[in-house]
């Protein structure tokens, strides 16, 4: 397991130039959060270049159209499903080309009128279309979106079994008034993902160090479970100075790692 950042942290410094910055500061994981469709159509090949001169492993990939996954895929309205499920696989194409094999989906909000049973149905939908290209489709629990409930999630896990995989969100969960470790307890090996950061008097999205949150017994945890992915730093750009941070957090939260897993 590896400490990575996810280039949604420079935001909004472009997507490129984040990947570049992260990788000039020795970041050699990252999640790669996509601000717009025409930067698979104009800048792809800078990426995979910035992937290939910096040895940057690309894990995962979040898109800008989360805010559009109420309206497309969890609609009724076939259409627009076919629409979002087109625009993904198009996301899942260029997953391939970058080595990412994590993909993070918010979900519909809280206020849709998808009930559960069709909210597991579509998310079935994508996650059987990204498996034909080898990408994990992960349900992130988001504070403002239907995945906030830990009862949802434990449905999706119990009604999916192996069809199914999760993106944990540290911030999101405080967010939602949950504890991380009871989704983590409940959700274990199919969580295949984290976001991470610290949380605390001041403030929920804070550099690690700078909060009270347990990263040791996060690690344990995972380690427990046999957890194989990475973690990764999403914060915002008003919540730390200057990027030479983020490498830096790396380092303090590779140290509690190894710390915790007696390495």
């Amino acid at each position: 397991m590896s400490i990575g950042v996810s280039t949604a942290s420079l935001y909004p410094l472009e997507t490129e130039k984040a990947l570049i910055k992260l990788g000039s500061l020795g970041v050699k994981k990252t999640e790669l959060f996509l601000n717009s469709s025409i930067e698979l159509e104009l800048y792809l090949d800078t990426m995979l270049r910035a992937k290939e001169d910096y040895g940057i492993d690309i894990v995962s990939f979040h898109p800008f159209s989360s805010p559009m996954e109420t309206v497309f895929l969890f609609s009724k309205y076939q259409r627009r499903v076919q629409e979002m499920l087109d625009k993904y696989e198009s996301y899942f194409e260029a997953m391939n080309k970058l080595g990412a094999k994590i993909f993070v989906l918010h979900g519909a909000i809280n206020s849709s009128s998808c009930d559960d049973e069709y909210y597991i149905q579509q998310y079935s939908r994508l996650f059987e279309l990204g498996k034909s290209y080898n990408i994990i489709v992960t349900q992130e629990n988001i504070s403002y979106c239907k995945s906030h409930s830990l009862e949802l999630l434990r449905k999706m896990k119990n009604l999916l079994g192996e069809n199914v995989a999760f993106t944990v969100d540290l911030k999101q969960a405080i967010r939602s008034q949950l504890c991380v470790f009871d989704i983590v307890d409940a959700l274990k090996e199919s969580i295949k993902h984290f976001h991470i950061s610290d949380s605390g008097k001041k403030g929920d999205c804070l550099l690690a160090g700078e909060g009270d949150f347990n990263f040791s017994l996060l690690f344990e945890k995972a380690e427990g479970f046999g957890y194989e992915g990475d973690f990764i730093i999403e914060l915002y750009r008003n919540n730390y100075d200057n990027y030479e941070q983020l490498s830096n957090n790396c380092n303090y939260l590779q140290n509690i790692y190894k710390q915790t897993v007696k390495f």
